[in-house]
């Protein structure tokens, strides 16, 4: 099964953060699974991290495990997000929904509002 992680998912399983239910966190760290990052979170993390936002300890490029793999930005992607309906007004957002669609893959985010769009969820309470 693979599985698409939202940004803060990352940063949570990567911080420790209890915010992260154990069961998600086993779940990345389970083997039998594929796990995706969007390129398009670590445009996010660069953007909030110059901004002040967000404080990371590792170089950017170094922030993803290697059992993570990066998913590139792809035409359907784009095309899939300029027909998304506008429940979720947040660009990466809406980019990480948009490829999860075209790719037929869950994503595992804490964020509702992915909830209104049609693709399926592995979600925080």
């Amino acid at each position: 099964m693979k599985i698409l992680l939202d940004t803060h998912i990352l940063l949570w399983h990567l911080a420790d953060d209890p915010r992260l239910e154990i069961s998600k966190s086993e779940l990345i760290e389970n083997s039998s699974y594929s796990k995706y990052l969007s390129i398009i979170s670590l445009w996010e993390i660069a953007i909030k991290s110059s901004l002040g936002k967000l404080i990371i300890n590792t170089e950017i490029d170094k922030i993803v495990p290697e059992e993570i793999k990066i998913l590139g930005l792809e035409m359907p992607h784009i095309l899939a997000v300029q027909t998304l309906p506008f429940h979720h007004r947040d660009p990466f957002d809406r980019m990480i929904i948009a490829q999860a669609m075209s790719e037929n893959m869950p994503v595992m985010t804490g964020d509702k509002r992915f909830g209104m769009y049609d693709v399926e969820l592995v979600q925080q309470r």
